[in-house]
């Protein structure tokens, strides 16, 4: 069948497992990769692997506007407003999960090097949208959410520097067969300083070309082909486009005199694109691999999750936050998602030894958390005191979370 049937297919079947999956209060991502794996070839092969992997061209875009979105957060007026006290929460909650899953990865599971350290960099990033979604159903206000907000508006972009990082080092050790040298540790800084330049210039070339922009469409067009550009002259350079188009976001964000309405400009365009990446996503995953996977998966799920509250706790008495915020932080860091498949898919394509099963980890690992993250997020807001329901429904939604 012709590829735009299965598009088809794919979008549809996105749209309606993620109403059916909203019924149950859960995100829609989760209904997307659902979808996914209903529609694949694990289950009714509506969409065949071969079909799926002819459109990895949607994967590759949506990772460029994800990235895109994640620079955007890099406004010095706001870092400047958030302070370094969240700064320093989000290096230590996102290198816990990244030490914590190499550590049981390398000396308790005895995996390859480059296979833990790929897992480990992919635990850094969190899914910001379902933490949020949860903070706005219940009013959620104090200084547990202050805290919050900013960590998972920067949480993704140090897990991708890190990735960056890990990978290029992951593919010297399987190149030099396992040995490392100070030009095979220079490598991946190399790598990231071209991107950021080529990013920044980029974005500077955004922001002034955008102000010639005649409409709202002409401006979508523009910055639509200036992230698609980017994401095929990084990928023929061999750099992340990850780190290039998320430098563009941040250098619009803090030149670009329209700056919001360039930023925002995509949102027209995306979500047909984010739908079909995570259904695609979940078609992809291999549920007869996960027999193979079992103990490092599960040990991947909580790892990560013992990272991230171990970390957050070590951060926020660093950063003297209050009590509460040490106390419950971490544990409105667990939801996973797009960034991370993102980062498995692309783990897939530079190191494909390791890449069915690193895909389908972090697959089945973001089911989990997107469905037991959203339920945390409510049980810490409502133990930290920041959550205010109407009080003629607070006894009803307080035992329908078990709270």
């Amino acid at each position: 069948m012709h590829s735009l049937y299965y598009i088809g297919i794919i979008l549809f079947a996105g749209i309606i497992m993620g109403k059916f999956v909203s019924i149950f209060k859960l995100p829609k991502v989760t209904g997307y990769l659902l979808a996914g794996v209903l529609i694949g070839p694990s289950i009714l092969n509506l969409v065949p692997s071969n079909a799926a992997s002819k459109l990895s061209i949607i994967s590759e875009a949506a990772l460029g506007f994800i990235a895109y979105g994640i620079g955007s957060s890099f406004n010095y007026n706001h870092l400047k407003q958030v302070g370094k006290g969240v700064i320093i929460v989000t290096i230590f909650e996102s290198l816990g999960a990244v030490m914590v899953v190499d550590f049981f990865m390398i000396v308790i599971l005895r995996q390859p090097i480059e296979f833990s350290i790929m897992l480990g960099a992919i635990s850094a990033a969190t899914a910001p949208a379902a933490t949020i979604m949860v903070l706005k159903q219940y009013n959620a206000k104090g200084p547990l959410v202050d805290t919050l907000l900013p960590v998972v508006a920067m949480d993704d972009a140090v897990g991708i520097i890190v990735f960056g990082i890990c990978m290029t080092i992951a593919k010297s050790l399987i190149d030099s067969s396992s040995k490392l040298t100070i030009a095979t540790i220079l490598i991946p800084f190399k790598e990231i300083i071209l991107a950021f330049l080529i990013g920044i210039g980029v974005g500077i070339l955004l922001s002034i070309i955008s102000k010639y922009a005649e409409g709202q469409d002409q401006l979508l067009s523009m910055t639509i082909a200036t992230i698609f550009v980017s994401v095929g002259i990084s990928t023929k350079l061999n750099i992340s486009p990850l780190l290039t188009c998320m430098a563009i976001g941040g250098t619009v964000s803090n030149i670009a005199p329209n700056h919001q309405r360039v930023l925002s400009i995509i949102d027209r365009f995306t979500p047909p694109v984010f739908l079909a990446f995570f259904t695609i996503a979940g078609i992809e995953l291999n549920l007869g691999i996960l027999k193979d996977v079992g103990l490092i998966g599960v040990t991947y799920i909580l790892a990560r999750v013992l990272g991230k509250t171990l970390g957050a706790s070590i951060g926020s008495r660093l950063a003297h936050c209050s009590s509460t915020v040490q106390k419950y932080l971490g544990f409105t860091l667990i939801p996973q998602a797009g960034v991370a498949i993102g980062l498995a898919m692309v783990a897939e394509s530079f190191i494909p030894k390791y890449g069915s099963a690193i895909r389908t980890i972090i697959l089945s690992a973001t089911v989990i958390y997107e469905l037991i993250g959203p339920l945390m997020t409510k049980i810490a807001i409502f133990k930290a005191g920041e959550a205010h329901i109407p009080d003629h429904k607070s006894i009803k939604d307080l035992h329908k979370l078990g709270v």
